[in-house]
């Protein structure tokens, strides 16, 4: 009989040697399509001006290194899961226990992570065809809001789930109104996925947010649940290896979406569905993810109120790159930052079910 534990560990790993091998096959084709921005910059903001420090910044890349280079992480992770799949229905011994594909814990990331990857990929091949920025902001949080409203139902309606859990005390109740608010985290953590925009800095992160969500989910015994989010932090790590500076190929919405979709998943899943409390550590888990979402915010806010900028340009990743910092000084700074926010919020999430 295989260990829990190595269910958890073969599949991540497998998914970490499928993105090893697809990379260059991925990157042969983006360069050979010249999947690239035809316009450096984002034009304009979403505050609604324009980003000309920015622009200035990242005016040569833009236009010469790939996009959709999120295809490479999940597409490791649906063959994966494919594989075990497949192995499980065709032999005996241990390779059922290796499938790490049900109903009940991973249907719901594996689903959001496929259509945050679609719709993304329509983005970015607008984007790189089209040169006009891809769908616009407004269809792609309606997108999202779509998605987390359908998943929130899910939760609600099939699961059972009526209640958010609250470290060393009783799950927060909110009956209905768990819908909507499921929709609202995923919008949040959505907008958290404008971190990339810098070589390694998105992969690096999103790769300890799951390693720190599959151990939440090892220690709340969702071995299924802890799998997935394994594998796609391996898959994540795969990409890293092609996207530490100078990257092959960037994430862009294909990755960013399908990543931050399927981390909604996977934090209500490890909440009271597991007696957990997987959505009250997620602002600490995923801080880094926090940080750009509140600096945002508070750009829009300062602009709007006192007419002036709180930052050269937002998200603050690019303040700091606009005040001098090297750019792989901001990103292994933010990597150490996610893993000490990780391991802290690990910690309560492991406290709150022995205490």
């Amino acid at each position: 009989m295989i260990s829990t534990a190595a269910r958890v560990l073969i599949p991540s790993a497998t998914a970490f040697a499928f993105g090893i091998v697809f990379a260059p096959l991925l990157a042969g084709i983006l360069y050979r399509a010249k999947a690239w921005k035809k316009k450096a910059g984002k034009g304009a903001g979403i505050g609604g001006g324009q980003t000309p420090i920015f622009d200035e910044l990242h005016k040569e890349r833009e236009v010469s290194t790939p996009r959709m280079g999120g295809i490479l992480i999940w597409s490791s992770v649906l063959a994966t899961a494919f594989l075990f799949w497949i192995f499980a229905r065709s032999f005996d011994s241990f390779w059922p226990s290796l499938d790490f594909v049900n109903r009940r814990e991973t249907w719901l990331p594996i689903f959001a992570l496929v259509a945050g990857a679609l719709a993304g990929l329509v983005d970015d091949f607008l984007e790189i065809t089209k040169g006009t920025g891809g769908l616009s902001l407004a269809r792609r949080l309606s997108i999202v809001c779509i998605i987390g409203l359908v998943a929130g139902w899910w939760f609600y309606a099939k699961l059972g789930v009526i209640a958010v859990g609250i470290p060393f005390a009783e799950p927060l109740f909110l009956g209905w109104l768990v819908v909507p608010f499921f929709a609202l985290v995923t919008l949040a953590i959505y907008a958290g996925g404008t971190i990339d925009g810098l070589d390694g800095l998105a992969g690096g992160v999103f790769a300890i947010i799951f390693m720190v969500y599959a151990g939440i989910a090892f220690g709340e015994g969702q071995t299924s649940l802890a799998a997935c989010a394994a594998v796609i932090a391996s898959a994540t790590l795969a990409f890293l290896w092609f996207n530490i500076p100078p990257a092959r190929f960037y994430m862009s919405e294909t990755g960013s979406m399908a990543l931050t979709l399927a981390l909604a998943m996977i934090a209500f899943s490890s909440d009271t569905l597991a007696d957990g409390v997987g959505v009250f550590v997620l602002p600490f888990v995923a801080f880094p993810l926090t940080i750009t979402v509140l600096s945002i915010i508070l750009q829009v806010f300062w602009k709007k109120v006192f007419r002036r900028k709180l930052f050269l340009v937002a998200p603050i990743h690019h303040h700091f790159e606009a005040i001098g910092w090297p750019v792989a000084k901001i990103t292994m700074r933010y990597w150490v930052i996610t893993i000490i926010a990780g391991v802290i919020g690990l910690a309560v999430a492991l406290l709150a079910r022995t205490l």
